[in-house]
């Protein structure tokens, strides 16, 4: 049987300091040119929409893993990437689904697994119908909204891009797709979060859930009747006898459930601030420490802007092109 394979995409906010800037196109640019071949297509920009320009056009940044049979080679390149985004920015890195001061559902950053080589699509894509709302609590992590607590997810809620799961498993905007463009099942929910470990403990859970010799009851209406009470409240009673399940099939902590990314954040929040959790993320996500330092020196500057407008933007423009009209 052939292995399974992953791939992962990762984004996250760049703000200086508090909000994000097109400047984030020149630290893109910066990685484009570090690595042509890599970056061309392990790279991407996003741009909120609608009534939320009225806050700023930039959104979060993508990098994108290779694809990968074993689960800490694919870890490896991320933390590579990681790096390599780190060391040509100035800005904070901020892995959360969602900014705290505004409420807006088109400025929203995911991490998207993707996963191919199952010999049995339909059982594959039914088992993580099953699991799903408990593997998001692994990473869930986007609890502020407008100055407020929302709860462990606006993204999951609220965002345009993801949603209820449809009959039609093509169709983009839902939580678990089949992807037109690569043939994959991709996986959308999960909001982006510094912790490796967790992600680690994500995919060994998908892939165990995956290989598993067993039909799950994943049923779509279920599914959809569940997804805004987890994104609320969390650890659920509905999702108790799923966790037994996934225990029959790898030992994991009930903890990681219980306690989420979103508690610690909206408690580093409610001590600390807007900023200083945004400094703490940069941290965790350059060092691996949850902890507030103090902000790098930086200034946004207009001829950085264009330079990454003209260095990244318009040079992809026509993958971009291409990538879009392949997903739709």
């Amino acid at each position: 049987m052939a292995p399974l394979l992953f791939g992962l995409e990762e984004e996250v906010f760049i703000t200086e300091p508090e909000r994000p800037t097109l400047q984030s196109l020149y630290y893109l640019a910066r990685l484009l040119w570090r690595d042509p071949a890599d970056y061309y297509t392990h790279t991407a920009c996003n741009f909120t929409r609608g009534k939320d320009l009225r806050f700023g056009l930039m959104s979060g940044i993508e990098i994108s893993t290779g694809t990968f049979a074993e689960i800490p080679d694919l870890l490896a390149d991320l933390e590579r990437r990681r790096r390599e985004l780190a060391a040509v920015c100035s800005g904070l890195i901020v892995p959360v689904g969602h900014l705290f001061d505004q409420e807006e559902p088109t400025n929203i950053c995911g991490m998207h697994v993707h996963i191919s080589g199952f010999p049995d699509r339909d059982r594959a894509y039914r088992n993580l119908v099953y699991f799903l709302p408990l593997l998001a609590l692994l990473v869930i992590n986007s609890p502020v909204a407008g100055n407020r607590y929302y709860g462990q997810s606006y993204r999951w809620a609220e965002a345009f891009a993801i949603g209820p799961l449809r009959e039609d498993r093509r169709y983009r905007f839902q939580d678990l797709i089949k992807s037109k463009r690569l043939g994959t099942l991709e996986i959308r929910v999960f909001d982006p979060v510094w912790d490796l470990a967790r992600i680690r403990i994500l995919l060994e859970c998908i892939q165990a859930i995956l290989l598993a010799d067993v039909d799950y009851p994943g049923d779509i209406k279920f599914y959809n009747s569940l997804r805004l009470k987890v994104a609320r409240d969390g650890y659920i009673e509905e999702l108790r006898s799923v966790y037994r399940d996934l225990t029959r099939l790898l030992p994991v902590p009930e903890d990681l459930f219980r306690r989420t990314p979103a508690d610690t954040i909206k408690e580093l929040w409610l001590q600390e601030g807007t900023l200083a959790t945004y400094a703490a993320l940069d941290n965790a996500y350059r060092n691996g420490v949850l902890k507030p330092r103090p902000l790098p020196p930086g200034k946004v500057s207009w001829p950085l802007m264009l330079a990454g407008f003209c260095g990244y933007y318009l040079p992809r423009m026509p993958y971009n092109i291409k990538k879009v009209w392949s997903e739709w």
